[in-house]
């Protein structure tokens, strides 16, 4: 049993920052790789950015690349997800996810264990 827990979301305008943060708790093991999605509403969820507990990464190049990087303290149980040049279309609820693996996966599928979420709001 893992626990996630984000936090940071809130409203921004356009071209701002936010930082979020995800904190894992329980039993979780040494090669976890963590990552973030989000949903719109009326979308399916889409995958944001990932990160091995080893330093596999990955992000979604047609979205968010470029402005949005993941990385995570070990030490504190905690994967960030730094978003920058934030757009409207940005607008989402982002969750955080964990899997059991070593290698880095962008399909929901594919992840464990869910947090709750964290709303983020980008106004024009």
């Amino acid at each position: 049993q893992v626990q996630l827990v984000e936090s940071g979301g809130g409203l921004v305008q356009a071209g701002g920052s936010l930082r979020l943060s995800c904190v894992a708790s329980g039993r979780t093991g040494s090669t976890y790789t963590m990552g973030w999605f989000r949903q719109a509403p009326g979308k399916e969820r889409e995958f944001v950015a990932a990160m091995s507990r080893g330093g596999i990464s990955s992000t979604d190049a047609d979205s968010v690349k470029g402005r949005f990087t993941i990385s995570r303290d070990n030490a504190k149980n905690t994967v960030y997800l730094q978003m920058n040049s934030l757009k409207p279309e940005d607008t989402a609820v982002y969750y955080c996810a964990a899997r059991a693996g070593i290698v880095v996966a962008t399909t929901s599928t594919a992840y464990d264990y869910w947090g709750q979420g964290t709303q983020v709001t980008v106004s024009s």
